[in-house]
């Protein structure tokens, strides 16, 4: 039989994450995979005094075969890698999804439509951005209104639109020495945008966001969600941007621009109840297949 762990963060022991968990667990069964859950916790990332790393499983587990790594630690990640366990997906990925800079970065040379980005210079914890122009070229650049997104955030939460340079000024000194972009505003894509749920090179499952009270389309912030059967050039992107951030799984977002798809961002953990309720794909089934074909 082949034998799996589930590695989820012990600090968020949340409905939504826990539901996740269980959900996945079933799938596995249904496909004759034991596949137990193991908190980050359960784990040590420990080395002995030759720098040498030393894995030991959790007491009364076995060595995996693969590990679906549902968590964002990425030392821990490494650790696992390091130590010749498969993990889907890998920390590579998650790492570059997690920080949307990175995953800009990243993404740069492979052709992808991407809003115009600037990614804000590094402030050092306690200090204030000392050059009080560089707000003004972000403005040269991208014009106004334009977004303002924190590099590590989830649900649209720490995702902001500038439309006065006051604004921005407000936005920028909220968010004070945390990492953050700048991008222009797609205006044609207001409050709308599209999830398409990726397992390796195939879009699986999609649907459209829309809010009518927010810019921000997520459904955490008020936007409701319905069935969308994308075009080819949506699944062509959605795989493309799964592929240039090295992603097994990913629940890529796509904007609506002018002259066709824009890539918003790519997540490398998407929760996979919100599209089963919307579309009555269950996604699970999907990546225990990808998985099992992989290893």
């Amino acid at each position: 039989m082949t034998y799996g762990w589930l590695i989820a963060n012990s600090s968020l022991q949340t409905d939504k994450f826990n539901d996740y968990s269980r959900w996945f667990q079933k799938a596995a069964a249904r496909k004759g995979i034991e596949l137990d859950l193991v908190w980050n916790s359960d784990l040590q990332v420990a080395f002995d005094r030759f720098g040498k790393r030393e894995f030991r499983p959790p007491a009364n587990r076995g060595i995996p075969d693969f590990i679906h790594f549902a968590d964002k630690d990425l030392h821990l990640g490494e650790h696992l890698e390091a130590n010749g366990i498969r993990l889907f997906n890998s920390t590579r990925a998650i790492g570059l999804c997690d920080n949307k800079a990175r995953m800009h970065a990243a993404l740069s040379g492979h052709g992808l439509p991407v809003p115009k980005t600037v990614i804000a210079p590094k402030v050092y914890d306690g200090c204030e951005q000392g050059n009080p122009y560089f707000l003004k070229q972000v403005i040269s650049l991208l014009g106004l209104p334009l977004i303002v997104k924190e590099a590590y955030g989830s649900f649209g939460r720490q995702v902001f639109k500038a439309e006065t340079p006051e604004e921005l000024e407000a936005i920028v000194r909220g968010i004070g020495s945390r990492e953050m972009i700048f991008q222009e505003m797609i205006t044609e894509s207001t409050g709308t945008d599209v999830r398409l749920n990726v397992v390796g090179d195939e879009v699986v499952a999609s649907m459209k966001r829309t809010s009518v009270t927010d810019f921000r389309a997520n459904v955490t912030t008020g936007g409701s969600a319905e069935p969308w059967v994308p075009s080819t050039e949506e699944k062509e992107l959605a795989v493309s941007a799964a592929r240039a951030a090295g992603a097994d799984f990913a629940g890529v977002d796509l904007l609506f621009g002018r002259d066709g798809p824009v890539l918003c961002e790519i997540n490398s953990n998407p929760h996979i109840r919100s599209i089963y309720e919307c579309t009555g794909v269950d996604v699970a089934p999907y990546m225990i297949d990808y998985i099992l074909n992989a290893i």
